[in-house]
């Protein structure tokens, strides 16, 4: 199908070289970016620096206006002749941040379905559970090519961690991939190519000195061999974060029960170069992390032999962190001098903390004993 430089069709089954033999690169113009929040934004400012025709959509009329006063990004009137879709949706509950939930994505997809061309690059970057791209595919009628490349952004240092800083991207079919690599990274090379034979007309250099020509968003992408990895790396990213920031508030909890300095410990424990202990603050917010982590749980509890035991211990001590700082005042300095009554401290900590008021009990017992 992919007969040439122009967008073809999606095709499951082929051997590499032939369909590197098959499919030239092709050419990448006009490109759509749905949903300009946050993270949508932030990447339609960045394609059209790249020399991209750019359009963006959002069912916000403020944020397309404002997308539009601050970005020049021209403002969608309907789904069809783009090249590529970019998909920055958000993917959670309207009433609750915290809770995941897909139904915009999807709704989103039905409508690229109808109005798209053949052969178009529909790139997922909103996080998203495992199976969803599968899902986007069937419901485009493998049609479109889809590839995931989860956003890696933080706000407070965008310049080094922005849109254009090394990500993970996966395909449905091979030939995804292929056109999701050049698209990004202005790359051709997938997984498994470096190790297939080449025939004597035919050369690695020479099919990627072809893609130099095209214009590219030139962000080093890490390429994997299945989609559902690409889509596991963005919620493990996030649940082994909130790990980090929940043993943090419960170690920190564990120094409010036992008069400990917890910021001198803290540092203390951070001279060993391979130990890093966060500062918890107000418990584990913002749109991700809580959001993803419960992405990840409600995936692994999908399993009948695996279900993930830490993360829903996790959830409890970032609740209970919670609890303790709001019956405080929202105070979380560990100085000694704030308690001289530990005893009063110990009691509000069990209440909130029944494992540290298990442990204390033990504690006891054996020294009765």
């Amino acid at each position: 199908m992919c007969e040439n430089i122009e967008l073809s069709e999606p095709m499951h089954e082929r051997t590499g070289i032939v369909s590197r033999q098959r499919c030239p690169p092709a050419v990448f113009e006009k490109v759509l970016i749905v949903g300009l929040g946050q993270l949508g934004l932030p990447v339609a400012k960045y394609v059209k620096e790249k020399g991209f025709d750019t359009y963006g959509y959002d069912s916000s009329t403020k944020a397309m206006d404002r997308a539009e006063k601050i970005g020049g990004i021209k403002k969608a009137s309907n789904f069809s002749e783009f090249d590529i879709y970019i998909l920055c949706v958000s993917t959670h509950k309207v009433e609750d941040i915290f809770s995941p939930q897909i139904d915009g994505l999807l709704s989103i997809t039905d409508r690229i379905s109808r109005e798209a061309k053949n052969g178009a690059l529909v790139s997922i970057e909103s996080t998203i559970p495992d199976g969803t791209s599968s899902k986007v595919f069937e419901l485009l009628n493998h049609r479109l090519h889809v590839v995931h490349a989860p956003h890696r952004w933080y706000a407070l240092e965008e310049k080094e961690h922005g849109v254009n800083q090394l990500r993970v991207i996966g395909g449905v079919c091979d030939c995804c991939l292929r056109l999701g690599m050049q698209f990004y990274d202005g790359s051709s090379t997938c997984n498994n190519e470096k190790s297939e034979p080449y025939s004597d007309s035919f050369s690695l250099s020479s099919f990627s000195s072809s893609y130099s020509s095209f214009k590219s968003l030139g962000i080093p992408m890490h390429p994997v061999t299945k989609i559902e990895i690409a889509e596991i790396t963005k919620i493990v990213e996030n649940a082994h974060r909130y790990l980090q920031i929940a043993f943090a508030e419960e170690l920190y909890l564990y120094c409010q029960a036992n008069n400990i300095n917890f910021p001198e410990l803290r540092d203390a424990l951070n001279t060993k170069w391979n130990v890093n202990i966060l500062e918890p603050r107000d418990g584990i917010g913002g749109h991700c992390l809580p959001k993803d982590t419960k992405m990840f749980v409600q995936s692994s509890s999908r399993s009948k032999s695996i279900r993930s035991k830490i993360l829903t211990a996790a959830m409890e001590v970032d609740q209970s962190y919670r609890r303790y700082r709001q019956i405080r005042g929202g105070n979380n300095d560990c100085s000694n001098s704030l308690h001289t009554r530990v005893g009063i401290v110990e009691d509000e900590i069990s209440s909130f903390h029944p494992s540290l008021s298990q442990i204390n009990s033990l504690e006891n017992t054996e020294e009765r004993s």
